[in-house]
């Protein structure tokens, strides 16, 4: 394991982005994030809420088991509409 000392980088530390899994999340900024035109500090700490945030949907268990499940649930929508739509021609 490598030792690096004398350096200094800019963090965002995310605190309890999910509690069940998380205490933090630690971010490592790029040293010219600030440095961009248009870019604030407070839409770099939201964009590294929104990560740590997307982070958890997608990996936790149960974000898994309902995106299973969402192509069923759109087909079963779609052939209801559908369904009603030729119900309503054969009655008209």
């Amino acid at each position: 394991m490598a030792m690096v000392k004398g350096v200094s980088r800019r963090v965002i530390v995310v605190r309890n982005p999910d509690p069940r899994f998380f205490e933090q999340a630690i971010f490592l900024m790029r040293e010219d994030a600030l440095s961009q035109e248009g870019v604030t500090a407070d839409q770099v700490v939201a964009e590294a809420q929104q990560v740590a945030a997307g982070y958890i949907r997608r990996n936790s268990p149960v974000g898994k088991q309902v995106s299973k499940f969402l192509p069923l649930v759109y087909s079963s929508l779609g052939a209801a509409v559908i369904g009603f739509i030729w119900c309503m021609t054969i009655i008209l």
